[in-house]
């Protein structure tokens, strides 16, 4: 038994079939079935229910998974630490996004970050807040980019920039006219994201609101509530990173009467070995953004 045909078992396990385990695994599925059958004649247990299209675990194999789990997570632990040893800026490092930034400041970054950090192999995985720190905690992710802060004993971070939030209003709006609009004028029609966006909770408080004329929307991305404002159906907030997406559909925007916002944030596992990556990440993340958010609340 070695810790290869440990992720094997914990990339099945994930999957519930052979052929979607080997593609994330990197293999073929004639080699992982064999590795998995061979892991079942060492620990004499059948570890999968194999089924026409699917592998579904045992009793016997969910009673293991944490163990193997473990297992796989204090090697990775060992190999990290022996990298930030040799180099921490260099080799993998796996940075998680929240939806609502990914699109706008990923293309903003990787060159500066390719550049100050050549060494670094950044791999961004965009997904909502807490499927974030889910990961994070389970050592599948090195840091995270967050907009809400996160004070658990067992992370750590630093604010990277303020990101001013702008009002968003289809051409014939009332609103349009002005130069400015006060946050509560939005509260009538304003449109939010579906329940797991930190910017959906975000936008209710700054309008003073729990509920929002869109709640039947249930929009799971920006570029739709982006549309749905477009097309006059209601007002939105946006982050000032979108400024640009939202003028390419159309929308007026216009500056808050109150600066309103969200400050984005890089944060990592307090015992994270290869802090000095997170740190020099998010710096560059910083340098790259100075000026940038205050030019577009402008």
């Amino acid at each position: 038994m070695n810790l290869r045909d440990l992720r094997y078992l914990l990339a099945v396990a994930e999957h519930e079939h052979f052929g979607r385990a080997a593609r994330a695994c990197g293999v073929s599925q004639p080699t992982l079935s064999v590795q998995i059958r061979k892991l079942e004649d060492v620990l004499g247990v059948v570890l999968f229910e194999r089924g026409g299209k699917t592998a579904a675990p045992t009793a016997a194999c969910r009673q293991l998974l944490d163990h193997a789990r473990a297992a796989v997570t204090a090697a990775e632990a060992v190999l990290a630490t022996a990298r930030s040893l040799r180099d921490p800026l260099a080799g993998r490092f796996r940075l998680g996004v929240i939806p609502t930034l990914a699109p706008y400041l990923l293309p903003l970054v990787f060159g500066p970050l390719r550049e100050a950090l050549p060494s670094l192999e950044l791999e961004p995985w965009e997904d909502q807040t807490a499927a974030l720190l889910e990961r994070l905690r389970a050592h599948e992710l090195d840091a995270v980019l967050l907009a809400t802060d996160e004070t658990a004993p067992d992370l750590t971070g630093v604010p990277l920039f303020a990101e001013p939030f702008l009002a968003a209003l289809p051409p014939e709006h009332p609103l349009a006219a002005r130069e400015a609009v006060a946050e509560t004028d939005l509260a009538r029609d304003i449109l939010v994201l579906s329940d797991g966006h930190c910017l959906r909770d975000q936008a209710l408080e700054a309008c003073g609101q729990t509920t929002a004329l869109g709640a039947a929307l249930r929009a799971s991305s920006l570029t739709t509530l982006l549309n749905m404002v477009a097309a006059g159906y209601g007002t939105t907030l946006i982050p000032g990173l979108a400024a640009g997406a939202a003028q390419d559909a159309g929308i007026v925007l216009r500056p808050l009467s109150t600066w309103t916002g969200r400050t984005i944030r890089i944060v990592w596992r307090a015992h994270y070995p290869q802090r000095p990556a997170a740190e020099a990440v998010g710096e560059v993340i910083a340098r790259r953004l100075r000026g940038y958010t205050e030019s577009t609340a402008a």
